[in-house]
């Protein structure tokens, strides 16, 4: 069987030029730190605080290229420590999702819904969906075989693009519960 790489996404921001320019000032564009797994994304330099009514998670990385909403993307367990609510959803379905404020450099944003925890998916191009018997939306099982954590997932959501590159995205908590590292491996099952 063929295996998935195993990608741990940290907690990060995604943001819109608007926004972008309301926290780091007027004409900023995102400066590249180093690219990411899936072709034209990137971490950038740039970073805010989050802020809930609980806490603030400081110097929180900021993802490129800009998106049309801003999202913040958080492990559950973030969410809890800053006291926002923060649903399990697909990237970019933030309707009626948490609230928090993100401040800057050079000003604040109120974010009055975009904090999610990534429902765990995986990136395939057609060849890859075709190869390994899925479609888009699909939802599978991956089982990941680690040292004394071996743990398989559920309800992985298969995401397939011309613009992905063949990865499983889990978060934070995820990662730890598995002990996920580097380079660790998955195998789907359907």
């Amino acid at each position: 069987m063929k295996k998935i790489l195993v990608e741990t996404s940290a907690r990060h921001v995604h943001v819109t030029k608007e926004d972008l320019e309301a926290l780091f000032g007027a004409g900023h564009e995102l400066t590249v730190k180093s690219m990411l797994s899936q072709p034209g994304q990137f971490a950038s330099e740039e970073q805010v605080d989050v802020v809930g009514p609980k806490n603030t998670l400081k110097r929180v990385r900021i993802l490129g290229p800009v998106r049309p909403a801003t999202q913040v993307e958080l492990s559950l367990t973030d969410a809890r420590s800053i006291g926002v609510t923060a649903p399990v959803r697909e990237s970019g379905d933030i309707a009626g999702s948490g609230a928090c404020k993100l401040v800057g450099p050079c000003g604040e944003v109120e974010v009055k819904e975009g904090v999610i925890a990534a429902k765990r998916h995986i990136h395939m191009t057609p060849a890859d969906a075709e190869e390994f018997g899925v479609k888009d939306k699909d939802v599978v099982s991956v089982k990941i075989d680690s040292n004394g954590r071996a743990l398989t997932f559920g309800d992985v959501v298969v995401r397939v693009s011309e613009k992905f590159s063949l990865a499983m995205h889990i978060d934070t908590d995820e990662s730890n519960a598995a002990c996920a590292v580097n380079g660790t491996m998955g195998e789907m099952i359907k």
